[in-house]
């Protein structure tokens, strides 16, 4: 982990000459691999999981380039259901198969936070605001996050999610054609500073995208060094530690504007703020919702509209159905579609859209390619006659069910009518057990808002990069961790407003 207290010297490491910084990240990363600083040296245990050949550290370094690769070839490799690799000092152990899901979903002892804070890389660390929390503080940021999403609190987002939403397609123009993964994920990151911030970032554009792109910034410094060596002063890290600074100070100045201004808003900060919680606890709660939020429905979005611009049937059954809502909710004195859109009672958007339903169920299953990580608390515990020891942390790849062609025939072809897995944790795409998101509810609300407006805003299609029909559709890259995005230029969406107003 690193610190906001670490920033005179990434200040000075940054002004010396890049060939300064290189040598230096280069001189002590070749010292740990030389003298093999955590690696491990197997032996035979009929009671622990298999070991995967080669144990110095480039051995695992397709954990973070390619993992969905990485963790098929383990299992190829090993053929087992459960394999271990050593990360320096940590044992890191994957699960498959129903019976190691089921485990793996259940147990109590093996716990998210922990486990994440390691092994992903992509959330902005700070000591005691986002890493490193007391207990009592986790559950108030949970406590809170379900306060977002109480039904009062989503019915007074329904309009200004609306008006966003509407704001920005408005600037694409009336027509032309986009990379969906990227308008269409910066469209939600909008929503989601709206759902999760205060109205003072929200409603500066400017500042939206700086925070974008200073998450960005974030998601591309997540190196194998940045994980497996933070303290390691490579480039990758002291930019991501310089992004985190930023944004730090980006939520404090605007907590504290608000506090000094005296004036109430009806946003998430104020209900922090009337809350009366420590400054800590709100800066955490916006830095690190804010950026978890916006990939996964940011993610799930994109290959939303993608998919519907593929498949002109399911996007037919879309619009029949946002259009009987409207018929139904049919609010006089409106002119725009947003001002429409938003007079659909929550209750309605909630139980009354069993098509986007289907859609949005199918895109998390075949779209996101998530690695469920948790950490033993202790004790040791069995999985498939394999003792987990207390202090591992534990793998579980959703590939290896929503991907499973027992399961789900044909398992990359996009199809919202499939009939559900009769299978113990058959479908993981909000989670599992005792740890489910504890943000769906918002972000459904969210994806569904925003595909209503596309909908009946455009008419489009699917195309690629010379503007033809593709002959297939794109595929979900589950290597891409954080984004899931299909390969550079594969599909576009090509678009015309339709004549209904935004």
């Amino acid at each position: 982990m690193y610190t906001v207290g670490l920033q005179s010297a990434a200040d000075a490491f940054l002004l010396a000459s890049l060939k300064a910084q290189v040598v230096i990240a280069l001189i002590i990363l070749f010292l740990i691999l030389v003298f093999g600083v955590g690696t491990h040296k197997e032996s035979f245990d009929e009671h622990a999981p298999v070991f995967l050949p080669g144990y110095h550290l480039l051995a695992i370094i397709p954990f973070f380039r390619k993992r969905f690769e990485f963790l098929n070839e383990g299992f190829k490799v090993t053929g087992q259901s459960l394999f271990q690799f050593s990360m320096l000092k940590d044992t890191v152990i994957v699960v498959s198969g129903e019976s190691g899901r089921k485990a793996f979903f259940s147990n109590k002892h093996l716990d998210l936070t922990e486990g994440f804070k390691v092994l992903s890389g992509a959330i902005p660390m700070v000591n005691g605001v986002t890493s490193d929390l007391q207990s009592r503080r986790i559950a108030l940021i949970h406590k809170r996050l379900a306060s977002v999403q109480n039904s009062e609190a989503l019915t007074r987002l329904i309009h200004p999610i609306l008006e966003d939403t509407r704001r920005v397609m408005e600037s694409w123009g009336p027509e032309g054609t986009f990379d969906p993964f990227e308008h269409v994920y910066k469209l939600v990151f909008q929503t989601t500073v709206r759902s999760i911030t205060c109205d003072e970032i929200a409603d500066d554009p400017m500042l939206v995208q700086k925070l974008k792109d200073l998450y960005d910034t974030l998601d591309s410094g997540t190196t194998p060094a940045t994980v497996i060596l933070p303290w390691l002063p490579t480039p990758s890290m002291l930019r991501k530690l310089c992004a985190t600074k930023k944004i730090y100070d980006i939520v404090v100045h605007a907590v504290n504007t608000r506090q000094a201004s005296g004036v109430a808003r009806d946003d998430t900060l104020q209900m922090l703020l009337d809350n009366g919680d420590e400054k800590l606890v709100v800066v955490g709660f916006i830095m690190g919702l804010l950026v978890a939020g916006a990939r996964a429905t940011g993610t799930t979005a994109s290959w939303l509209i993608t998919y519907l611009g593929g498949h002109q049937e399911w996007r037919e059954k879309a619009v029949v159905e946002v259009e009987q809502l409207l018929a139904s909710y049919h609010s006089s004195g409106t002119t725009s579609l947003s001002a429409h859109l938003a007079a659909v009672p929550l209750e309605a958007w909630e139980s009354e859209t069993p098509v986007i339903d289907a859609l949005i169920h199918e895109t998390l299953r075949v779209a996101q390619p998530h690695t469920a990580m948790r950490r033993n608390l202790g004790p040791d515990v069995l999985i498939d006659s394999k003792t987990i020891p207390s202090g591992a942390y534990v793998l579980y790849p959703f590939s290896d069910v929503h991907l499973n062609p027992e399961l789900y025939p044909d398992p990359w072809t996009f199809d919202p009518a499939r009939k559900p897995a009769n299978v113990p944790y058959g479908y993981v795409g909000w989670g599992g057990g005792k740890t489910v998101c504890l943000g769906q509810r918002l972000a459904r609300m969210e994806l569904k808002l925003i595909v209503a407006m596309f909908l009946l805003s455009f008419q489009f299609d699917l195309v690629d990069k010379d503007g033809h029909q593709p002959q297939a559709l794109p595929r979900p890259n589950w290597n891409d961790i954080l984004l899931c995005r299909p390969e550079t230029g594969h599909c576009y969406i090509r678009y015309q407003k339709c004549m209904l107003s935004l």
